[in-house]
């Protein structure tokens, strides 16, 4: 099953889209959220990205979805940083409608092109009728 990381500077903000994400993909998942420092405070840690996208991995890939630029560019180290080989794709996408659209495609076996789609595809969608 392909991975989610939700990078947020927020751990509060990573912990809600988590809980919105795995009620719609069940209770075999694999998304991980990182958010804030390790301190509890505002910010993104390349470290513990790193850290999130190795939980997240089970041999499908993983693909992350980060709230703002900063997150991106901690994001990109963390990739940097794996020592392993893991197939990993940022998503443009709205973290939120991003997540839980990745983590549908995701829970119903999509491959990681899928579920980055999937998350990517929660850019035109209209709130309003």
């Amino acid at each position: 099953m392909v991975g989610l990381v939700i990078v947020s500077h927020s751990k509060k903000a990573a912990e809600g889209i988590f809980e919105l994400a795995v009620q719609m993909a069940g209770k075999e998942h694999r998304i991980v959220a990182v958010g804030g420092m390790e301190d509890g405070s505002i910010g993104t840690d390349a470290v513990r990205i790193q850290q999130g996208i190795i939980t997240a991995n089970d041999g499908d890939g993983v693909v992350i979805l980060a709230d703002l630029g900063s997150g991106i560019l901690s994001s990109e180290t963390a990739i940097d940083l794996l020592e392993e080989d893991i197939k990993v794709v940022i998503a443009d996408a709205p973290i939120l409608e991003g997540a839980v659209g990745a983590a549908v495609e995701a829970s119903i076996g999509g491959t990681i092109t899928e579920v980055v789609e999937a998350a990517e595809a929660a850019k035109q969608l209209s709130k309003l009728i």
